[in-house]
């Protein structure tokens, strides 16, 4: 397949093609089948469109809260966000001229990272180091 430049013109048939990888997939499409029901995949490769079109190219055509949607479904984990990106990156990279691959991917990234961390980041999980010098700790000195 010849690699073509991102464009309004271009995104459609790449989202069509990385969602029909994603829908295959044995790890995140049974996630997505669970969520979108096959009648309702037109409206949501719509909504994805107008979504990517808007992060990229500035449209405005979104109109929606992605982490809402994400939150809501309540069984994503870190790995389905890896393999998500795994299969974006390689359907850019097979698509596009390598520039506008790296440019995209790194987007997804920005946004994937985004949602991991209002997903599954917890700051009262996270350890506090250790008091230096203070309370019953030793200090090293006599």
């Amino acid at each position: 397949m010849a690699r073509t430049i991102l464009d309004e013109n271009s995104l459609a048939p790449f989202l069509a093609a990385f969602y029909e990888a994603v829908r295959r997939d044995p790890l995140i499409g049974p996630v997505f089948a669970a969520a979108i029901p096959d009648a309702d995949w037109p409206q949501h490769m719509a909504t994805i469109e107008a979504f990517w079109s808007s992060v990229l190219f500035k449209t405005g055509r979104y109109k929606g809260n992605p982490f809402g949607k994400h939150q809501a479904l309540g069984v994503l984990q870190p790995e389905h966000f890896a393999r998500w990106l795994a299969l974006f990156r390689d359907t850019a990279a097979a698509r596009f001229h390598p520039e506008d691959a790296v440019a995209l991917q790194a987007r997804a990234e920005r946004i994937g990272d985004s949602l991991r961390a209002g997903l599954f980041f917890r700051p009262e999980r996270a350890v506090e180091p250790p008091l230096v010098g203070g309370g019953d700790a030793p200090t090293g000195t006599t």
